[in-house]
């Protein structure tokens, strides 16, 4: 429990605070780091510096900082106070590893080019601030020509069950004709979840509007039978 209430005040002012530029990719000075851990975590650094958004790169130095943030957590715990449960205990460690991982987000989406990085603060920041994590997701958005940040923002905001929000984030930045098609696939399905199944077909026909026919044709077939499927909860049975 010390852990947890030590934490949230951190954690509360990272989600609101501004990301920067000032420290992209810098190691962070730790003393329980191992050698081995150290090599491969500045490794991925190094490649992350060239690639802010390589996926693999990010998600692995993540889930290094992530498990050192989770021990350093448990050791220390405070033996004089009474221990907590093992519920307590592991939120207590989840934040900590959520609270590096926010760290290192921020730090690399300090890149002008830096979008996946942004994914993850807004995942991250949904459940305390959801209008901000929105604006993150917008960000990401901007920063990708291709269209696979904004993808990477729909479907986030469809996993948390926020079809509203996604369409408002992909009707302000899809551009059907140079985004991957991938965009308008989460439109479609974001459009029927929100139970909009006209605007629904909009959707589909805009992704006509992409040049690479074989992907489309193969979306829209499975996409079709998603629309022919959905029943508005309101309509007679």
């Amino acid at each position: 429990m010390v852990v947890t209430m030590a934490l949230m005040p951190r954690l509360r002012a990272l989600l609101r605070k501004p990301f920067s530029a000032s420290t992209v990719a810098q190691r962070r000075p730790t003393s329980s780091g191992r050698h081995g851990d150290t090599v491969q975590e500045d490794a991925l650094r190094a490649m992350l510096v060239d690639d802010p958004n390589d996926a693999r790169a990010f998600d692995a130095l993540a889930e290094l900082v992530r498990q050192r943030a989770a021990e350093t957590a448990h050791a220390e715990e405070d033996p004089l106070v009474a221990p907590a449960d093992e519920e307590t205990v592991a939120e207590a460690r989840k934040r900590a590893a959520d609270l590096a991982v926010w760290a290192l987000a921020e730090e690399l989406a300090g890149h002008p080019r830096g979008w996946y990085p942004l994914l993850e603060l807004g995942r991250l920041s949904l459940g305390s601030d959801a209008e901000g994590a929105v604006r993150r997701l917008a960000t990401a958005a901007e920063r990708d020509p291709e269209g696979r940040a904004l993808a990477g923002g729909l479907e986030i905001l469809r996993g948390a069950r926020m079809p509203v929000e996604a369409l408002g984030l992909g009707v302000g930045h899809w551009r059907a004709r140079e985004h991957t098609p991938e965009v308008g696939h989460h439109m479609v399905l974001a459009a029927l979840e929100a139970d909009r199944a006209f605007e629904a077909r909009q959707h589909l026909a805009n992704l006509d509007l992409h040049p690479d026919r074989a992907t489309v044709a193969a979306m829209k077939a499975q996409l079709e039978q998603a629309i022919a499927a959905h029943r508005s909860p309101n309509a007679p049975r």
